[in-house]
């Protein structure tokens, strides 16, 4: 848990800096600095999904999982948490669901907790107490947070309650999930996110088009099953 704990508090740092200094960014270069991570997460996204093998687990995982996300409404649920913060931070008042506060919270929470590094790095904090890959993300994710802050606003921070829930989770469960996971399982799963990851700059952090990415996340962990399964079959 070292490694999350480190993820958490450079979040916070960056993001609290980010919404200390906001204000007194033009509007213009905050764009630009918010343009130029959605850039980046499209550069990352697309390095993460050429690591595939199997594009067709990839496709695969991504359409039932989609279908999954929606029939659960993760998305909506996730919005519906940023809904519920906003209303306790505000006495009682919120923006509702298009809000900047459940915007920068849903987006900080699916960049931060999509990723090789999210899932390796915790497996290894878990198993070995080795969180060198995870220190390595919480750099990248507190200059992340400050650019996003600074645009999108206080509900960056809040999303360190779901990097400690799902990060944390992960490497509570590492012992298990090494032995349930093999190569080829997190080089898939590695390429789903590598998608998603794309998706989410494509719609929250450029805006060119709604996604609804938070309804994808299931293709995470249907990936490593259908490996598992033509594994069985032997058709890997």
């Amino acid at each position: 848990m070292t490694g999350t704990l480190l993820n958490v508090f450079t979040i916070l740092v960056g993001g609290g800096l980010g919404v200390f200094i906001g204000a007194r960014l033009a509007p213009r270069l905050r764009e630009t600095v918010l343009y130029g991570i959605g850039l980046f997460t499209l550069a990352f996204g697309t390095k993460l999904f050429l690591e595939t093998r199997q594009p067709l687990v990839v496709i695969g995982s991504l359409l039932v999982g989609g279908l999954l996300g929606e029939w659960w409404r993760l998305e909506a649920r996730l919005e519906g948490l940023g809904d519920r913060l906003e209303w306790a931070l505000a006495g009682g008042q919120s923006e509702g669901r298009g809000s900047r506060f459940v915007r920068g919270f849903l987006t900080a929470s699916l960049l931060f907790c999509v990723g090789p590094m999210t899932i390796l790095g915790a497996i290894r904090d878990g198993l070995t107490g080795d969180y060198a890959l995870l220190a390595v993300k919480s750099v990248l994710d507190g200059f992340a947070a400050l650019a996003l802050a600074s645009t999108l606003g206080v509900g960056v921070l809040f999303s360190v309650l779901v990097v400690l829930t799902y990060q944390g989770g992960l490497s509570l469960m590492a012992a298990q999930a090494q032995a349930l996971l093999s190569p080829a399982m997190v080089q898939e799963m590695t390429a789903v996110g590598g998608v998603i990851i794309l998706g989410l700059g494509v719609s929250s952090l450029l805006e060119i088009k709604r996604i609804r990415t938070g309804n994808l996340l299931p293709a995470l962990f249907l990936a490593p099953a259908i490996v598992a399964l033509l594994a069985r079959l032997g058709v890997l």
